[in-house]
């Protein structure tokens, strides 16, 4: 049975209604998008193995593992799950095994992936374990009947709606698709080849987009480019992990503190990427005392190092440093970072060795349950030679770039629009965006205040003295008559 994306999302997110009140809202996400992700492999295994089995003849040779992109154990099936006898077995107990039994079965691409603990969490009954089960059956999720990309947006959409649920927590694990399109697009193009880092990469959507970018508006093949993450939260590497096989990308994510301890790392010292994307939390505490002498010499912007409580300028650091020899990063930066005045400090050597190649600010309210200001950084170490001793400074944060909806804003496509062809076309344009000399940045003690370089006050409006003296002499003449007529009443009252 055909479905169409919104058939799909209703579907996927209905199963919020089988378990809610029964796990806090918060915990949606940990149970509910494993389950998709078994029924989609399961589906699709179940579909090739039929196909292998009719094409060789022998099920025993069609379940080779070398033909299947995922195996899923005999026994584990999704059908099998589906016709338990609840009254013999617990879901959540063969939930338990049938996921661990696939990971086992795929060491190299589910390690980790499997995290919730159905039996734990004791409001999982088998009625409302069953009742998911059910609903989630309706559908064949196999990518043979299902586009990858179609169930890819509408798992994300999924990532989206639970998001919302989490409020601003959710925001540290998702970044709304408008700021994620613009950042691709202004560090795009893209050649075969190219290697992709996110250091705090969430639910992975910005490697999905880089990928889709590289599809769709180059057509080229997004399996030639090498996908890789890291992510503290082992439950939010599981999703960004899940995220990239169900979209079809063989990706790479890794778990741990990218600060703390960095996985992506060759012959002791850190790789080295053609793209860096990233939005890292912001203004969090960071592991500054084990890392006074960091192995990688990743901190070296100044003797001292940024806050303990402040690692805005550890992350950008640990990113510059993760650029090859023509990277380029598009990072999304709280404003305070362009100007708190002890991180100049930070700012000068980054500035001085020409690595800034662009500050966009955004309008306020973008995220879940966040009014804070953020911007993009864009940094390059191989800028083009026209463009090199100049930042471009982008005020993209009145009303022309974006809409008010219920509960946030969002860029509209005409706004992403004009900042990457401002960006593109290197343009000065009044009150929205101009090519700034270092010089100038350097009297003004490298600070990045966009305020500073391009004016964005709204225009008065042109006053025009004869009509408004008219109007003076008529509100003169009105106040006279009034103060004449309160005179003569004070008069008569014998007031004089």
């Amino acid at each position: 049975m055909s479905l169409t994306l919104d058939e799909l999302e209703s579907h996927l997110y209905g199963c919020a209604d089988k378990i809610r009140n029964a796990v806090d809202k918060t915990d949606y996400k940990d149970f509910i998008l494993p389950l998709v992700f078994y029924k989609t492999i399961s589906d699709t295994y179940q579909d090739e193995l039929e196909k292998w089995t009719e094409e060789l003849g022998d099920e025993d040779l069609a379940r080779d593992p070398d033909l299947h992109d995922f195996v899923v154990p005999e026994g584990y099936s999704w059908e099998k799950l589906r016709g338990l006898n609840p009254q013999e077995t617990n879901y959540d107990e063969f939930i338990g095994e049938a996921l661990n039994a696939i990971e086992d079965a795929n060491p190299e691409k589910l390690e980790g992936v499997f995290r919730a603990d159905y039996v734990r969490e004791d409001a999982l009954d088998n009625t409302r374990l069953g009742a998911l089960v059910e609903h989630l059956s309706t559908y064949n999720l196999s990518a043979n009947n299902v586009p990858p990309d179609m169930l890819g947006e509408a798992y994300m959409d999924l990532v989206r709606d639970f998001a919302e649920e989490e409020g601003k927590e959710g925001g540290e694990f998702f970044t709304p698709p408008k700021i994620v399109r613009l950042m691709v697009r202004l560090v795009a193009p893209f050649g075969d080849g190219d290697e992709f880092q996110d250091p705090t990469v969430g639910s992975g959507g910005m490697l999905v987009e880089a990928a889709h970018h590289y599809r769709d508006e180059q057509g080229g093949e997004p399996s030639h480019l090498r996908l890789t993450g890291q992510e503290l939260n082992p439950d939010i590497a599981a999703i960004a992990k899940m995220n990239l096989f169900i979209h079809g990308y063989n990706g790479q994510i890794e778990r741990e503190d990218s600060l703390g301890a960095p996985q992506f790392t060759e012959n002791g010292h850190l790789e080295r990427f053609d793209y860096v994307l990233a939005n890292f939390p912001f203004s969090a505490d960071w592991p500054k005392s084990d890392l006074q002498d960091d192995a990688y010499g990743r901190f070296n912007w100044h003797e001292k190092l940024p806050r303990a409580d402040r690692g805005d300028y550890a992350f950008i650091m640990h990113m510059a440093s993760q650029l090859n020899a023509t990277g380029q990063a598009a990072i999304v930066i709280p404003h305070g970072v362009l100007f708190r005045k002890y991180e100049s400090r930070y700012r000068e050597p980054m500035l001085e060795d020409d690595l800034v190649e662009a500050v966009i600010g955004l309008p306020e309210n973008l995220f879940q349950n966040n009014s804070i200001p953020s911007a993009i950084l864009i940094l390059n170490r191989d800028k083009p030679q026209e463009r090199e001793g100049e930042v471009l400074f982008v005020h993209a944060a009145d009303e022309s770039f974006y809409e008010e909806l219920s509960s946030q804003n969002e860029l509209t496509e005409e706004g992403l629009s004009h900042i990457t062809e401002n960006f593109d076309g290197w343009t000065t344009e009044e009150r929205v965006s101009r090519a700034v000399p270092i010089e100038e940045i350097r009297e003004n003690d490298y600070n990045l205040n966009i305020a500073l370089y391009v004016d964005t006050t709204e225009p008065e409006e042109p006053i025009d003295v004869v009509e408004e003296l008219i109007k003076l002499r008529g509100l003169q003449e009105e106040r006279d008559e009034i103060e004449s007529q309160l005179n003569e009443h004070m008069e008569a009252l014998g007031y004089e």
